[in-house]
């Protein structure tokens, strides 16, 4: 299972092929063909919420940029499950201080699945705990 960072599920749909590596193309493409491919629902929650104070500009209202985003694509939105939450919260402010980026390495744990994100802060405690998979998007 392929967990998609906020950043890393914009630039895939918006087919922003310069930011995604060759590797992260080919792991997008083989993963959408199994039907392996999820966003989480803080990631809609976030995606939104950059909208709202204008530092996410969409060509479309975020409600139908998603409906869209998910029609034409081979992901769907993973669940938040008390498991997630739980595991999130127990992840030290200090080692990931943004709560969203807690709760989707522990979404990407939960899955047992690769959480693939450009966010230098995820990556660096990722190889630091051993106990999340990650793929750096800009390889």
């Amino acid at each position: 299972m392929l967990l998609l960072d906020t950043h890393v599920w914009i630039w895939t749909v918006a087919g922003d092929e310069r930011r995604l590596g060759r590797r992260s193309r080919r792991l997008l493409t083989t993963s959408e063909a199994r039907g392996a491919i999820r966003v989480s629902p803080v990631s809609v929650f976030e995606m939104v919420a950059l909208h709202t104070l204008g530092r996410l500009r969409l060509t479309r209202t975020p409600e139908r940029w998603i409906r869209d985003a998910l029609d034409a694509t081979g992901i769907r939105v993973a669940e938040l499950s008390v498991d997630v939450a739980m595991d999130a919260g127990q992840i030290p402010r200090e080692a990931l201080a943004d709560p969203i980026d807690r709760l989707l390495v522990a979404s990407a744990r939960q899955l047992d699945g690769v959480l693939m994100t450009a966010d230098a802060r995820i990556l660096e405690y990722a190889s630091s705990q051993r106990n999340v998979h990650v793929h750096d998007a800009r390889r």
